[in-house]
C-alpha cells in the first residue's frame, strides 16, 4: 500500500487524495501542455471548464487512452448534448488502473495479489450568461480502492468561458475538485485536489495557428506572490493542412518538479498530431518526464 500511495503522489507532485484528477487525459490537451481552459470545440473540456461544453456543436464524443509509468493506464469517455430550451448537457468517465502489486506478510512472505484504482463519473452543465459568456458547472462522484480498502467523494466543477469572435479570443476560468471525502480509507479524511486555473487562447488571423496561456493552481500557497505564476503552460496548434496538426506544449511547474539536480531533460515538453479523416479525429500526444520517462496518449473523436 505504501509503494500505490507513493506513486499517487508522484503523478501530480503532490499531497492530495484522487491525484489522478488533475491528469491530463486528452492526447490534444496534453500536447498543449494542459492550456485548455479557454477551448470551446472539444468535448474534453468538460474535464478542464464545464463552461466551455456550452459552444459545442451537435453530439460530440470522445475517447481517450493513456499508457502511463510501469503498469499503469488511464482511461476516459466525454459526450456532450444540447437539450432545447435548457442547455447543454455533459458527461464523463475518467479511470485509472495502478495494475497488480504483491502482498506480503511482515516476514516477506508472498501472501497473494492485490489491485488498486480510481474512477471519477462526471455529469456537467452549461448555457449562455450573456453575450458570448458561458457558465457551467460539474458535479462528480470519486471512488477509489487499493486492496480491501476503499473511499469516495463528491465534488463539483465551477467554470466561466467568455469568448471575443471577432478577435478570435477565447477566455477560460474554472475551480476544479470543490468538495469532500464522504468516506475515507481510514479515520482520516483527506483534501481533493483544488485547482484554480485561468487561460486565454488566441487564434491568430494571417496564418493557421492558435496559442494558448494558462495558469495553473492559483489557488496554492507560495513562498511569494509571483512564484503563484510558476505553474503555467503554454500551448501551440498549428494546422498543417485540412487534415493534419500540429500540437507543441511546455509545463513549466512540470519541468521545475522534475528536474534531477540540474538535469531535467525535455522534462515538461509535448508534442501531438491531430488527423482528421472522414468525420472522426484522431489524436496523439507524448509528454516527457525527463529521466523518469515519458506519457503516450492517444485519443479518437467524432459527432453525430
Amino acid at each position: 500500500m505504501v509503494i500505490i500511495i507513493s506513486i499517487v503522489s508522484n503523478l501530480s507532485y503532490s499531497q492530495n487524495t484522487y491525484e489522478f484528477l488533475k491528469l491530463d487525459m486528452s492526447a490534444r490537451a496534453a500536447a498543449l501542455g494542459g492550456s485548455f481552459v479557454a477551448n470551446n470545440d472539444d468535448p474534453d473540456v468538460i474535464f478542464y471548464n464545464p463552461a466551455g461544453i456550452s459552444m459545442l456543436e451537435n453530439n460530440p464524443v470522445s475517447f481517450s487512452f493513456v499508457k502511463h509509468l510501469m503498469d499503469i493506464n488511464l482511461a476516459s469517455v466525454s459526450f456532450s448534448t444540447e437539450f432545447e430550451d435548457l442547455g447543454r448537457f455533459g458527461a464523463a468517465i475518467k479511470y485509472i488502473n495502478y495494475g497488480n502489486f504483491d502482498e506480503a506478510d511482515e516476514f516477506g512472505n508472498r501472501t497473494g495479489e492485490f489491485g488498486a484504482g480510481e474512477l471519477a463519473l462526471v455529469v456537467g452543465y452549461s448555457n449562455l450568461l450573456d453575450a458570448n459568456f458561458y457558465y457551467g458547472a460539474n458535479v462528480k462522484f470519486i471512488y477509489s480502492s487499493i486492496a480491501d480498502r476503499s473511499s469516495n467523494a463528491i465534488a463539483a466543477d465551477l467554470g466561466l468561458h467568455y469568448t471575443i469572435p471577432e478577435q478570435f479570443i477565447n477566455i477560460g476560468f474554472s475551480i476544479l475538485n470543490l468538495g469532500s471525502q464522504i468516506s475515507s480509507y481510514y479515520s482520516l479524511k483527506e483534501e481533493l485536489p483544488l485547482d484554480v486555473t485561468i487561460g486565454i487562447s488566441k487564434k491568430l488571423e494571417k496564418i493557421p495557428v492558435r496559442l494558448s496561456l494558462d495558469f495553473h493552481r492559483l489557488n496554492q500557497d507560495r513562498e511569494s506572490f509571483t512564484q503563484r505564476f510558476k505553474a503555467f503552460s503554454v500551448g501551440t496548434e498549428i494546422n498543417l493542412s485540412k487534415v493534419l496538426t500540429l500540437r507543441l506544449g511546455y509545463d513549466n511547474e512540470r519541468r521545475s518538479d522534475l528536474k534531477i539536480g540540474t538535469t531535467a531533460g525535455i522534462a515538461g515538453f509535448n508534442i501531438g498530431l491531430g488527423a482528421k479523416i472522414s468525420e472522426y479525429n484522431f489524436n496523439y500526444g507524448y509528454s516527457s518526464l525527463g529521466l523518469v520517462g515519458a506519457l503516450h496518449r492517444v485519443g479518437i473523436s467524432t459527432s453525430f
